[in-house]
C-alpha cells in the first residue's frame, strides 16, 4: 500500500487508533498508540518521535530523541484490540541525520539485502523459519534472596496422567506427541484459530500441527520470503499465536527447552540464494547441491560460534544439546 491507500484503507475500516511497532536489540516488539487522526501523508515522510532511550540497548539519555517512521506497506487492521486500531511496522529514524538507526533491526535486514545485492553473487535470499512453542495453562516461576524456582503446568501434559478427578485421560506420551489425532491432541481448535488470524492479518500458511513433546508443544509453518519480510511475518506470526493463547486462557513460550527429558522447541530456517529466478543451491554435487550451496553451509559452520551468539544468546537452548544426536 501508499500512504495514501492507507488512509483510505483506515477510514475503509473505521480504525480510531493508530499503533505503530518496531523491534528492539534483544528482539522484543516494542508499541505506542496515537488517535488516528493525528496519522496523514505527511507522517510518513515526517515520522512520531519517542524516547530511545528507554529502549535496551539502544540510545543514551543525551541522544534519546528518535522517529518512527511507518512503513505503509505493513498496514493491517489489529486483530485483537477492542478499539478498531491500524497497526504498522516502522523504521527507527534519526531526527537530525534522517538516516536509519544503526541498531534497528530491519534496518540491518534491509543492509544484508543490499549487500547481497551488490555483491553480485545473488539478487534474492529466501528465508522460511519453522518456529515451535508450547501452550501451556499456567507457570509460576520466582527468584528471591532465599529460593528460586519455576512450575509450568498443561492440561494435556502426560504427568497430569494421575491427577485426581476431573481426570479424562487421552495425552501424549513423553516424545510421542508427533502427531496424534483429537482428543489426544487437546489443541487442534486454538491453533486453527491461530492459523485463520494469521492469514486474516495477511501471513501466507503452510501448516499446523502437534509437535514431538507432550505438553501442548506444537508447530505452525510460514511461506518462506525475503529477509526482512520473513522478519516482520516472523514477529506478526509470534504476536497473533501469544494473543489468541492468551483469549483461551492459556499462555505460550518460544523458550528453547522448558520441559525436561522431552523434545525443545527450535527454529529451523530454510535459507535458499537466487539469482534471475534460478536456485543457486541446487546442482549435481554432494546431494544434489551446487558448490554455492555446499559453500554455504561450510560458511555457516565455520562461522558458527559467532552465529550462536544472535541464534541461541540464552544458557537454555544449549540444555537441548544430546552428544552424537541433533537438539532435543
Amino acid at each position: 500500500m501508499t500512504p495514501k491507500e492507507v488512509l483510505e484503507y483506515a477510514k475503509k475500516n473505521e480504525a480510531k487508533q493508530l499503533d505503530l511497532r518496531f523491534t528492539d536489540l534483544p528482539g522484543v516488539q516494542q508499541h505506542v498508540t496515537y488517535p488516528i487522526t493525528e496519522l496523514s501523508e505527511s507522517s510518513f515522510e515526517e515520522g512520531f518521535g519517542f524516547d530511545g532511550s528507554s529502549i535496551r540497548g539502544w540510545q543514551a539519555i543525551n541522544e534519546s530523541d528518535m522517529l518512527l517512521v511507518p512503513d505503509p506497506s505493513t498496514a493491517i487492521m489489529d486483530p485483537f484490540f477492542e478499539t478498531k486500531t491500524l497497526v504498522m511496522v516502522c523504521d527507527a529514524i534519526d531526527p537530525i541525520t534522517r538516516q536509519h538507526y544503526d541498531r534497528d533491526p530491519r534496518w540491518i535486514a534491509r543492509k544484508a539485502e543490499m549487500y547481497l545485492k551488490n555483491s553480485g553473487v545473488a539478487d534474492t535470499a529466501f528465508f522460511g523459519a519453522e518456529a515451535e512453542f508450547f501452550i501451556f495453562d499456567s507457570i509460576r516461576f520466582d527468584q528471591t534472596a532465599n529460593s528460586g524456582y519455576y512450575f509450568v503446568d498443561a492440561e494435556e501434559g502426560r504427568w497430569n496422567s494421575g491427577r485426581d478427578g476431573n481426570n479424562l485421560g487421552y495425552r501424549p506420551r513423553y516424545k510421542e506427541g508427533y502427531f496424534p489425532v483429537p482428543p489426544t491432541d487437546h489443541h487442534q481448535d486454538l491453533r486453527a484459530e491461530m492459523v485463520e488470524t494469521m492469514i486474516k492479518a495477511g501471513l501466507n500458511i503452510e501448516c499446523q500441527h502437534h509437535e514431538v513433546a507432550t505438553g501442548g508443544q506444537a508447530e505452525i509453518d510460514q511461506r518462506f520470503d525475503t529477509l526482512l519480510k520473513s522478519a516482520d511475518n516472523m514477529m506478526l506470526y509470534k504476536y497473533i499465536i501469544r494473543n489468541t493463547a492468551y483469549q483461551y486462557g492459556k499462555t505460550v513460550t518460544f523458550m528453547p527447552k522448558p520441559l525436561f527429558a522431552d523434545n525443545g522447541s527450535g527454529m529451523h530456517t530454510h535459507q535458499s540464494l537466487w539469482r534471475d529466478g534460478k536456485p543457486l543451491f541446487a546442482g549435481d554435487l554432494y546431494a544434489g547441491f551446487s558448490q554455492m550451496g555446499l559453500w554455504y553451509i561450510g560458511g555457516l559452520l565455520k562461522h558458527a560460534r559467532a552465529l550462536s551468539a544472535i541464534i541461541a544468546p540464552t544458557t537454555n537452548s544449549y540444555k537441548r544439546l544430546v552428544p552424537a544426536m541433533r537438539p532435543l
